[in-house]
């Protein structure tokens, strides 16, 4: 019987969660890397670096707001490569609207992915691993959003607060399975999300066109990383390994922040 572990990864075909499946199979493990149908060719090219590592790949197509889908995505990993012992929950959007022009569709549909979309992806991977009677380790994404609303982000920072709550229910409900689960909060970080989101904000009428984020950051109330600088994906994706590692295994419960100094907990 393989002793290799297997991990799952929500949102992977670009960013952090790009970063997290390459990671995850630097450290040794198979990977099943889920993202839109829109992002299929994306989501080949991850996996076949990560068999080029020497890994097992599967790529899933998944939309996580089908909790079906969810649910496949779980049944492939478990059928196909044996298992499933890692769910990285990392899909997400982030769309900026202040509350006196937020469109309620718009914030149904942030919950839906990013709150939804990560309960769906603990349950199912947490049955397959009550299951399987080997313990294993939830992960989710949350962020620096997640720890003190912002101007604007009314729909996101909903989401990953309910994450955080989310993550500690699911680390009491699920100890005695073995079963970690935490979560990790970025800051600013070089991804493509983070670029949309910027380019959104600096057509807005609330900033000037040639603003950075770390201005932005200052006019949505929250603090000036110490660090000032953008963090890189693989630092992120640096945390998550850790946290998916045996190593980690009397943390369960915590939100994580890797935020270059942003909040202190």
């Amino acid at each position: 019987m393989s002793t290799t572990r297997i991990a799952v990864v929500t949102g992977a075909a670009q960013g952090l969660g790009r970063a997290i499946a390459l990671r995850l199979a630097d450290d040794g493990l198979d990977v099943v890397v889920a993202d839109l149908a829109s992002k299929s060719t994306q989501l080949d090219q991850i996996a076949s670096e990560i068999t080029a590592k020497g890994r097992k790949a599967l790529s899933v197509i998944t939309d996580v707001t089908d909790d079906e889908q969810v649910k496949n995505l779980v049944q492939q990993a478990v059928s196909v490569l044996g298992g499933i012992d890692v769910m990285v929950a990392n899909a997400g959007i982030c769309p900026t609207a202040p509350l006196l022009d937020l469109n309620i569709q718009e914030f149904d549909q942030v919950l839906s992915v990013n709150l939804k979309g990560v309960l769906s992806c603990y349950v199912h991977a947490a049955r397959a691993m009550v299951a399987q009677n080997r313990g294993g380790r939830l992960i989710g994404a949350s962020s620096c959003a997640g720890k003190r609303g912002a101007y604007g982000s009314a729909a996101y920072s909903s989401s990953k607060f309910g994450v955080r709550a989310l993550t500690q229910t699911a680390a009491i409900e699920f100890a005695k399975y073995d079963i970690t689960a935490n979560a990790y909060a970025p800051g600013p970080i070089d991804t493509p999300m983070h670029t949309d989101a910027l380019e959104k904000l600096k057509a807005s009428k609330e900033f000037q066109s040639d603003v950075t984020m770390i201005d932005i950051l200052k006019a949505m109330s929250f603090s000036r990383p110490l660090i000032e600088r953008l963090g890189t994906p693989q630092e992120v994706a640096g945390l998550v390994s850790f946290i998916a590692s045996k190593d980690s295994s009397y943390i369960t419960g915590q939100t994580i922040s890797v935020d270059g100094g942003m909040s202190f907990d």
